[in-house]
Formats: structure tokens, C-alpha cells, sequence
């Protein structure tokens, strides 16, 4: 999970009731191994607004991401002569 997210997580956060339906297979096995259901769901959630954003990002920057992919295949890296490697 992003560090981003795990301030969301916080026990001592406040907390919004919320109604959810899950197949109760989920459920039964989740409780019978004493899983917090809405501690797992509030990481899945957490999870999905991280991939959600990331891949927001990834669209928003991809013309910039593409500009400077070109800009190094035709100069290179601005301080390669400065790699010890």
C-alpha cells in the first residue's frame, strides 16, 4: 500500500458507517480466521484509490513521460559523464 494512504487507515481516525454487500462465503471465512472486516475493507479500499490515482497520474504526465523518453533516445542523460557506473 502507499504511504500516501496509510494516514486514512488510522485507528484513531474518524470513522463514516457505510453498508456493504459481500458474498457471504467472503464473510464467514474472513470472520472465521477473526479478520476485521472493516479494517480489511478500508486497506482494499485505500489500495484502489492508490491504483486509481497512480493510474491518473501515468495519463496526466504521459505526453511530458513521452517528451523526455525522446529527449534522452536522441541526447542521452543530462549528467552521464558524471555516472561512476
Amino acid at each position: 500500500m502507499s504511504a500516501a494512504f496509510r494516514p486514512l487507515l488510522d485507528d484513531g481516525a474518524a470513522k463514516k458507517s457505510t453498508n456493504l454487500s459481500l458474498p457471504d462465503t467472503l464473510v464467514d471465512e474472513a470472520k472465521r480466521l477473526g479478520i476485521n472486516l472493516s479494517r480489511a475493507a478500508a486497506r482494499g479500499l485505500a489500495d484502489e484509490i492508490a491504483e486509481k490515482r497512480a493510474a491518473q497520474w501515468l495519463e496526466e504526465n504521459r505526453a511530458a513521460i513521452s517528451d523526455w523518453n525522446d529527449y534522452v533516445a536522441e541526447h542521452g542523460l543530462p549528467l552521464a559523464r558524471f555516472r561512476q557506473f
